[in-house]
C-alpha cells in the first residue's frame, strides 16, 4: 500500500472518499471540505491542507482530514497557553499538524477506513489495521519533518480508543447536546422537564410569538439569491460585532447547500435574524446565527426551540446547537464529553502537557459533576 500527503483533495475521486465516510456526517463529506479548500476558508486564516491517503494502487482505503497551521484559530480545542510556553523557551509550537474539521467543533470520524476491504490477491485487511496504518503514517510524517505536534480533535469512540492504545494524550470538554427520546411534538418533550424549566422555556416561546414572529426554514437548495445575501449578512454581523473576521465566504456555504438549513424569523414581512443549520443523518448541527435587531428570547426560539422541534418532526436522534454554553442545560440540552488527542515530539514538553492534563481532567470531571446537577429533567423522565 502507498501513503500519500497531498495539499489538496482536488484529484481525490469524490466517490471514493466518501465511501470512507459514510452518510451520517456532513462534514467529513468530500463536498464540504473540498467546497473549504475552494472558496478561501483556509489559506487566509492558517489552514494548508494536508491530508493523508492511503492506497492499494488506485483504491484509496484509507484517509485523514489533516491541516497544518500557523495558529490554533477555528479548532475550539484551546492550545494557546501551550504555544505560548514553547514561545518562552525558545521553542517553535507552530506549525503542527492538526486533524480536524476547520472551523467546526462537531464530533465525527477523523480516521477514515474501509470496513471490510480484500486487497487485489485476495488478503484481508481489516479496517483497525488501515486506522493504525494512517495513524503511523500521520506520526511518521510529523516527527519526520520536525513539526511540534499533532492533534486528533472531536473524535469519536472508535478513533479514541486506538488514539490512546498508541499513547496520545487524551482530554475533554463538555458541549451541550439535545437527545430524541422519541417524543410525539415539543409539549411531549416539555412534560418531561421539571416544572420551573417547563414553564420559563413557555414563556420564553411566548414572548417571540407575542411580537407577531414568524420562523421559516428553508433548506439551502431552495435558497432564492436575496435569500442567500440575508443569510449570509446575519452571518457576518455575528463576528463584526464581537470584532471578530467571518472566516466562511458566501460561495461555501452556497457549495454546500444540499446538507444547509436556514433558519430565517420574519418580522412585519422582513427577515430579522437568521440561523445556519447542517444536518446529518441522525444529527441536526446548529453552526451559525445573527440578528439585525434584539428581540427577547429570539436567540433561544431560532437557535434551540425551533432546531428541537424541527428534530421530534423529522424523527433525528440528535440536536447539537454549537460550543459552549451552560445555559443551554437549562433548555433540555445535557453535557456531553468531546474528545481529542495530542501527540506532542518534545520529551519535556510532553510530560508537562500530560500532567497539565491529569489536573485538568480533575477539574472537568468535577465540574461535570456540578453540570448534572442542573439537568432540567423531572428524576422519572425518560430523558
Amino acid at each position: 500500500m502507498n501513503v500519500v500527503f497531498a495539499d489538496s483533495l482536488e484529484n481525490v475521486d469524490a466517490g471514493q472518499w466518501n465511501a470512507l465516510a459514510g452518510v451520517d456526517n456532513p462534514f467529513i463529506q468530500y463536498e464540504f471540505l473540498r467546497a473549504l479548500e475552494q472558496h478561501d476558508c483556509l489559506a487566509p486564516w492558517g489552514w494548508q491542507p494536508n491530508h493523508c491517503l492511503l492506497y492499494d494502487n488506485n483504491a484509496l482505503v484509507g484517509a485523514c482530514p489533516a491541516y497544518l497551521k500557523t495558529n490554533s484559530y477555528g479548532e475550539f480545542v484551546f492550545d494557546w497557553a501551550w504555544a505560548d510556553a514553547y514561545e518562552q523557551h525558545g521553542i517553535d509550537y507552530y506549525p503542527k499538524l492538526v486533524c480536524a474539521i476547520p472551523f467546526t467543533p462537531a464530533q465525527g470520524p477523523r480516521l477514515l477506513s474501509r470496513s471490510d476491504y480484500h486487497t487485489a490477491d485476495g488478503e484481508h485487511i481489516p479496517a483497525g489495521n488501515i486506522k493504525q496504518g494512517l495513524l503511523d503514517a500521520l506520526l511518521a510524517y510529523a516527527d519526520k519533518t520536525g513539526l511540534s505536534s499533532a492533534h486528533f480533535l472531536f473524535t469519536q469512540n472508535e478513533d479514541r480508543q486506538l488514539l490512546e492504545e498508541n499513547a496520545l494524550l487524551p482530554r475533554f470538554d463538555y458541549q451541550y447536546h439535545w437527545h430524541n427520546r422519541d417524543y410525539r411534538n415539543f409539549d411531549d418533550f416539555l412534560a418531561g422537564l421539571t416544572a420551573k424549566r417547563r414553564k420559563n422555556i413557555r414563556r420564553e416561546r411566548r414572548k417571540v410569538s407575542d411580537e407577531s414572529i414568524q420562523i421559516k426554514i428553508i433548506p439551502g437548495r431552495e435558497l432564492s439569491e436575496e435569500q442567500w445575501q440575508q443569510l449570509y449578512g446575519y452571518y457576518q454581523i455575528t463576528f463584526l460585532r464581537k470584532s471578530g473576521a467571518p472566516t466562511l465566504t458566501l460561495d461555501f456555504f452556497r457549495a454546500v447547500a444540499d446538507r444547509l438549513l436556514a433558519f430565517f424569523a420574519w418580522h412585519n414581512g422582513r427577515p430579522v435574524a437568521a440561523a445556519i443549520c447542517f444536518q446529518g443523518s441522525n444529527t441536526l448541527y446548529g453552526r451559525h446565527w445573527g440578528c439585525s435587531k434584539n428581540y427577547d428570547s429570539l436567540h433561544f426560539e431560532l437557535c434551540y426551540y425551533t432546531g428541537i422541534d424541527y428534530c421530534i418532526e423529522n424523527q433525528l436522534q440528535t440536536f447539537e446547537p454549537g460550543a459552549q454554553g451552560e445555559h443551554k442545560i437549562w433548555r433540555g440540552f445535557l453535557p456531553v464529553k468531546t474528545r481529542s488527542a495530542h501527540w506532542i515530539a518534545h520529551d519535556g514538553f510532553r510530560e508537562a502537557i500530560a500532567d497539565f492534563l491529569q489536573r485538568e481532567k480533575a477539574a472537568m470531571l468535577e465540574h461535570g459533576e456540578q453540570l448534572a446537577q442542573s439537568s432540567p429533567y423531572r428524576q422519572t423522565t425518560r430523558a
